[in-house]
């Protein structure tokens, strides 16, 4: 069983774009001391609650330099504003600058960011999409290629640097053909954070069927925000500040801008973005997010007996992510998150093999 750490530089007011990557840096480098497999970061932009991690690749160059084990994780790259050729040279450099600690996915990104970025929402969006992901790994895996599609033609190309070795790869989203696309290439998925099990368990089903039909191997990471302290009502109260703002900093491109036009989002396979979830999401009381699931607070036994609940109910869980550094949560707490989790939570399943379950959390 892995453990990594999972942020999506949320921008709230208090701080500054400057004081936020900083802190980051040296969580990074506190994680790699601590013994975390990975750090990994979303890629988004516009919405500064939601996250100002516009460049991840930037961040793990300038993380590498301080850190020495942990690898790194782009979750994921936004394809719909890439060149695919562009992004592939992008990765293999990103490899290089970060010693081969590089992993990454890809994904369509919200669907709040295509107006921003005057992509259209149209009925072209999922298939061009895919065909940039053929693309993207036609470009990684052939020193030399030409690809003739719908939306991208290229003739007797190649990518340099050229990457040698195999990445580690991931898909996330909430779309039943994000986890097909991962089950079919044999790639990991990323849960997202704010979901209890239920609300995705039939994409999850999905994945694993498709993996046993296709012959690939389930890789499930497990992602929650996370806080804990030896005293379960201490826990309860430090969170409720920061949970809370990370809930609404989630929610908060189609609370505080206008939102996209229904029409273009059912049209671009974003149909999710205007059912209203998100929107509901932001007005679950605090208590039930804890209580149901959304969120992991509580002493290291509560987290545990959390994790193994999920490790019960979703064979294929390979890694435990935490977010400990959302809405606003000052340095500290974020410090004192990634410590208290990897001395007291962790190693009840480190040497957990993936599938097996234990019969006691103690």
């Amino acid at each position: 069983m892995r453990f990594s750490l999972y942020s999506e530089l949320q921008l709230h007011p208090g701080k500054t774009p400057e004081q936020l990557y900083a802190e980051v840096l040296e969580q990074i480098e506190n994680a790699d001391r601590l013994g975390y497999d990975c750090y990994a970061v979303i890629e988004h932009f516009f919405f500064p609650k939601f996250s100002i991690s516009a460049n991840p690749t930037a961040l793990f160059a300038a993380a590498a330099q301080r850190t020495r084990n942990i690898r790194f994780r782009t979750m994921l790259h936004a394809l719909p504003y890439h060149n695919p050729m562009v992004l592939a040279s992008a990765i293999a450099v990103t490899d290089i600058l970060t010693g081969g600690r590089y992993e990454w996915g890809v994904g369509r990104g919200h669907g709040w960011i295509p107006e921003k970025a005057g992509v259209p929402l149209d009925e072209h969006a999922r298939p061009r999409y895919e065909e940039a992901v053929d693309l993207l790994f036609e470009a990684l895996e052939n020193e030399r290629f030409s690809h003739e599609g719908e939306y991208f033609h290229v003739r007797d190309s190649h990518i340099v640097p050229f990457p040698e070795r195999k990445f580690r790869i991931f898909l996330g989203g909430t779309s039943d053909r994000t986890y097909e696309l991962a089950a079919e290439h044999g790639w990991g998925v990323a849960v997202p954070p704010l979901l209890p099990y239920k609300a995705l368990e039939q994409q999850l089903d999905l994945y694993r069927a498709r993996c046993a039909e296709h012959g690939t191997t389930p890789d499930i990471v497990w992602i929650h925000a996370c806080h804990l302290d030896a005293d379960r009502d201490t826990a309860l109260r430090e969170a409720r500040e920061w949970v809370t703002g990370f809930i609404y900093g989630n929610s908060s491109p189609l609370l505080e801008y206008e939102k996209p036009p229904t029409e273009g989002l059912m049209k671009a396979g974003y149909g999710f973005y205007a059912a209203g979830i998100m929107e509901q999401l932001a007005e679950i009381p605090y208590e039930q997010l804890v209580e149901e699931d959304y969120v992991w607070v509580g002493t290291p036994d509560d987290i545990a007996e959390r994790i193994e609940e999920t490790l019960q109910v979703c064979p294929g869980v390979t890694e435990i992510g935490i977010t400990v550094n959302a809405g606003g949560a000052p340095h500290w707490m974020a410090i004192k998150n990634q410590e208290l989790f990897m001395a007291e939570v962790a190693p009840r399943f480190r040497d957990r093999v993936p599938g097996e379950v234990a019969t006691s959390v103690a």
